[in-house]
């Protein structure tokens, strides 16, 4: 059904409601506001939508709109762009800035196409053009109302977590540690990109995080997602998402993680195994706040706070050709270093306790290392850093019935990439020499192939880096040649 007519414009606000049966009730549908001064084509919307079970009020301008949104909640808000004294762009203005909550439809003429786009990039659930077709306009309505549903459910569970769940902290008193601290106090506020550079196991999420949790988005989502755990094709579907028919197998619409975290922060850890073609999309969204989802024209905007992070020295991949500079310098607008364990032994002791506070009590008590256990560890060097560390302390504890453990009860840390510097290992004339870490690494990398039968996939899972990453190294390091 369309409807193409004009009349005069109503003076009084218009209500339909569908009522309850005796006995037993129907449930109340969306609550919807339609805005539109013509009175012939807002009565027909609100006769014809009230059908489905809507819940609808109708307003003949802009002005008596807002009367109805003090007195009422509504899911959903159609507006007409083109109307006299407060317009749908200014009416949208005051939704956005008093009731974000409500997801807006806009209703625009021929005239007013290029309008209902701009007011799509500020964030409108969609637009429908005149003649309006009723039932496409009940489906938008509905879905409306679903996502503004959704939303509020995951504000609402984002808030149980975070009361539920302690915070994650940032264990250290050493010097480098207070100077993260500070670091992070005074990049928190900001809303500019923050790379995040440092060695496996140093824990990069955790200062992102605590980035998100100090700053003014902290309400806000959190998502995090690790670039070389997926293909290029499904990481650029992961970010961007797609819309319908994008491919085959795309039976239906999917946001990307940048508007799930839209009013958040996006945490992008091992950013240099993005591909060109997602580094280029991706500078995009950082320059320009705009994205298009993968088989889709429409821009969206978007308000995401960036912190991505790499083990790589980002500088050098730029240099091989690997990452795009321009990026780069986008990125790093806000750099952080995570420092190695070994360069803050004297936390060690610190961050013993705090594990073994969280996941060694027994019979309420914690239980706890030995003074001599503890040396033995302050003299590791760590090349796993704190994620090394934690797993010596799990397998203590599972081998360990003690309330303390002693040096005798931990896993010997002299093995594979975990040895120390200087330790013979199958006493090669080339191996008794200090390994430079490359070298450990190749070997490492060999070792794994042989033991897999040259399988890379599984090599790949077994050293805990993606395909890609195996590929490159073995670029590298000559293997395989």
């Amino acid at each position: 059904m369309t409807f193409t007519g004009t009349g005069r414009r109503a003076t009084a606000p218009h209500a339909t409601r569908r009522e309850a049966k005796p006995g037993g009730g129907v449930p109340e549908g969306p609550r919807v506001l339609v805005v539109d001064d013509e009175a012939p084509l807002r009565r027909l919307l609100l006769r014809n939508l009230a059908r489905g079970g809507m819940v609808l009020r109708g307003a003949a301008s802009g002005e008596e709109a807002l009367d109805w949104l003090q007195r009422e909640r509504f899911d959903v808000a159609v507006i007409d762009i083109a109307m006299p004294g407060m317009g749908g762009m200014r009416l949208l203005e005051r939704l956005q800035r008093d009731w974000p909550e409500i997801e807006v439809i806009m209703i625009t003429g021929h005239g007013t196409v290029e309008t209902a786009i701009e007011a799509m990039k500020r964030g409108v659930y969609d637009y429908v053009q005149k003649p309006l077709k009723m039932s496409e306009l009940a489906v938008l309505i509905r879905n409306a109302a679903e996502r503004r549903t959704l939303r509020a459910e995951n504000v609402a569970l984002r808030e149980q977590r975070r009361r539920s769940e302690p915070p994650a902290e940032i264990v250290g008193r050493s010097a480098v540690m207070q100077a993260l601290e500070r670091l992070i106090d005074r990049y928190a506020p900001s809303r500019a990109p923050v790379l995040i550079q440092g060695e496996s196991g140093t824990g990069k999420e955790l200062v992102a995080r605590a980035l998100h949790a100090r700053s003014d988005r902290a309400d806000g989502p959190f998502v995090a997602i690790n670039c070389g755990a997926l293909q290029e094709s499904l990481l650029e579907n992961e970010l961007f998402g797609h819309a319908r028919g994008a491919y085959t197998g795309a039976d239906g619409e999917q946001p990307g993680l940048f508007e799930v975290a839209d009013g958040g922060t996006l945490f992008i850890d091992e950013v240099c195994e993005m591909g060109p073609e997602v580094q280029t999309r991706f500078l995009r969204v950082l320059e320009l706040g705009e994205l298009r989802r993968l088989g889709e024209s429409r821009t969206r905007r978007v308000d995401v706070r960036v912190v991505a992070a790499t083990n790589r020295d980002v500088e050098a991949e730029v240099r091989r050709g690997r990452f795009r500079e321009d990026l780069y310098y986008r990125l790093a607008v806000l750099p952080i270093e995570t420092p190695p364990l070994r360069e803050r032994r004297d936390d060690i002791p610190l961050l013993v306790r705090h594990y073994l506070e969280r996941h060694g009590r027994r019979g309420g008590a914690p239980r706890r290392l030995t003074a001599a256990a503890i040396e033995l560890l302050q003299r590791h060097d760590w090349p796993g850093n704190v994620r090394e560390l934690f797993n010596v302390l799990e397998r203590a504890l599972i081998v360990s019935n003690a309330l303390e453990i002693g040096p005798e009860d931990l896993p010997p840390l002299d093995r594979g990439l975990g040895r120390r510097a200087g330790a013979s290992t199958a006493g090669s004339a080339s191996e008794t020499r200090c390994s430079t870490l490359e070298e450990v690494e190749a070997r490492h990398i060999r070792r794994v192939l042989e033991a897999t039968g040259g399988n890379k996939t599984r090599a790949a899972k077994e050293l805990g880096i993606s395909l890609r990453s195996l590929y490159r190294k073995l670029e590298k390091y000559g293997i395989g040649r």
